[in-house]
């Protein structure tokens, strides 16, 4: 990875911060899919087998982690018998491998593939697209959540040009460089969203060979250099690296940015950047390309595989859209990025821990605040003290009640405060010890030892998927982590929210 790649590990946009040791090396966990896959490579037999009985062993470290901890993951719970995380809706872990969920593989089966591409992962992924079919693909350079949303205005860009999106793995900019990256479909279901959504999309370890030396050679547009004056370079990611491509880029025409000569926004519309994937305006701007960095080839931006190098700023009309309800990247694409099974099983144990319920018993509603500080303490530009920045826990409270009376006027459910399960980058003890004064609830992942038994993506993957499961949800403004809570809330379940304002004091006031 480059210098100018380890300048965006980080995006000004906004994340939530999470307490991890980044200084710790990375634990032994599953790092390949625990569900079925829907095109199960079945010609590598004998290291899938490995990864089944590695994640078997995992699993039952996190169950052997949770009886000795699970109880202090908030505080001790009287007359509760903890338990393996379920790996199925409703039933326990059983770790015989003869009863799991997870697939056992027949030598007598077949070679099965996506029929989006010519047959299984190739050293090249140019020998494994088909002639008849168009592609697209972009990579990720921010921190998880502006990930997730780049990766959702890729598919609709893909739907508009009408090309299969290639997407690629999840980075860790957000829980230690060191870290290990995590597919995309090991956190979303890639087989519900294409049933759902009716857009078929590949993932990268579809096309190539992850384990591939190979160093394929690619054009692509430079979205970047064309919407933003202070870098003159394509957005760095890690991402072709991870995936061996050596790309040259061709800076898209100044026409894509949707305010021109205006720094402050770095809008760029989905149909001006579709036109470059058309043959007649692609005519009109290729033919000066960059050399690639490794093979130093020009290369002008690719028509088979359509290419851009970011695209967390595009838009319909205007930055920032996953707020609003017309969204179309999230009404047609992000709303259908639903959880892994394997993750919501995780997330039902987790919560039954901390409401102290029995396990296996049904999760009742509840509410999810997420409470972000820690690095908005940098946008405190108009508050005349620090601590008038962020609004007092009373504030949020009052928001929690407007979301309490708001579900039991219009869908008849009583949830009390001690159904309320925050979430927060927040470290100081006193604020924390106001929260458990209202009766809230917090998971402690470091009590619950969730790095430790599933791997350092898991705070950050269990506290959205928390949040989301909730039939109300309190958020925090400008917080992209909380407006994709907010708005899985509202889409998935029909539920109340609420959203924090910040900034100077009396922000929220109302």
């Amino acid at each position: 990875m480059n210098d100018r790649s380890a300048s965006h590990a980080r995006s000004d946009s906004r994340l939530p911060l999470l307490p991890y040791a980044a200084d710790t090396s990375p634990p032994a966990s599953p790092t390949s899919r625990s569900w079925p896959r829907r095109y199960m490579l079945l010609h590598k037999r004998r290291p899938l087998l490995a990864v089944l009985c590695l994640t078997l062993l995992s699993l039952a470290v996190f169950s052997l982690t949770f009886l000795g901890h699970a109880s202090d993951v908030l505080q001790r719970v009287s007359h509760y018998v903890p338990g393996a995380p379920p790996l199925s809706d409703g039933s326990s872990s059983d770790l015989d491998p003869s009863s799991s969920t997870l697939p056992i593989l027949d030598e007598e089966e077949q070679e099965s593939y996506s029929p989006l591409v010519r047959g299984p992962p190739t050293l090249s992924y140019k020998d494994n697209l088909r002639n008849d079919t168009k592609y697209i693909t972009s990579w990720i350079s921010a921190g998880w959540t502006n990930d997730v949303m780049t990766y959702a205005n890729l598919i609709y860009l893909g739907i508009l040009t009408e090309r299969v999106p290639i997407i690629a793995m999840f980075t860790p900019s957000h829980i230690g460089g060191d870290a290990e990256t995590i597919p995309f479909g090991e956190v979303f279901d890639v087989p519900r969203f294409i049933q759902e959504s009716g857009v078929q999309i590949l993932e990268w370890d579809e096309v190539k060979d992850s384990e591939s030396d190979v160093v394929d050679d690619l054009g692509c547009w430079n979205i970047w250099e064309a919407v933003q004056y202070k870098e003159h370079h394509p957005r760095d990611s890690a991402v072709p690296d991870w995936l061996n491509i050596d790309i040259s880029y061709t800076k898209a025409p100044n026409w894509v940015k949707s305010i021109p000569d205006y720094p402050h926004d770095m809008c760029s519309t989905f149909w001006a950047l579709a036109r470059l994937g058309f043959p007649q305006e692609r005519a009109k701007n290729i033919g000066s390309p960059a050399p690639s960095p490794k093979h130093q080839l020009t290369l002008d931006p690719d028509d088979h595989l359509l290419c851009y190098d970011y695209l967390y700023y595009a838009c319909a009309t205007q930055s920032q859209e996953y707020d609003y309800d017309y969204a179309p990247q999230w009404r047609h694409v992000a709303r259908y990025f639903r959880w892994t099974k394997r993750i919501e099983s995780i997330v039902k144990h987790y919560v039954r821990q901390v409401l102290e319920l029995p396990a296996g018993s049904d999760v009742p509603p509840y509410i999810a605040v997420h409470v972000r500080h820690g690095d908005f303490k940098n946008w405190c530009w108009n508050a005349e003290q620090p601590e008038d920045c962020f609004a007092p826990l009373s504030v949020i409270a009052r928001r929690v009640t407007e979301v309490q009376d708001e579900l039991r006027e219009r869908k008849g459910v009583d949830i009390p405060m001690a159904r309320v399960i925050i979430t927060s980058d927040e470290t100081d003890p006193v604020w924390w010890d106001e929260v458990r004064a209202l009766g809230w609830k917090t998971v402690d992942h470091q009590k619950a030892r969730t790095v430790e038994t599933l791997g350092r993506w898991y705070p950050v993957l269990l506290d959205a998927a928390i949040q989301s499961n909730a039939l109300g949800f309190v958020g925090t403004d400008r917080s992209t982590y909380s407006i994709l809570s907010r708005r899985r809330v509202e889409t998935w379940h029909d539920g109340a929210t609420r959203t924090v304002l910040w900034g100077y004091k009396g922000a929220d006031d109302h």
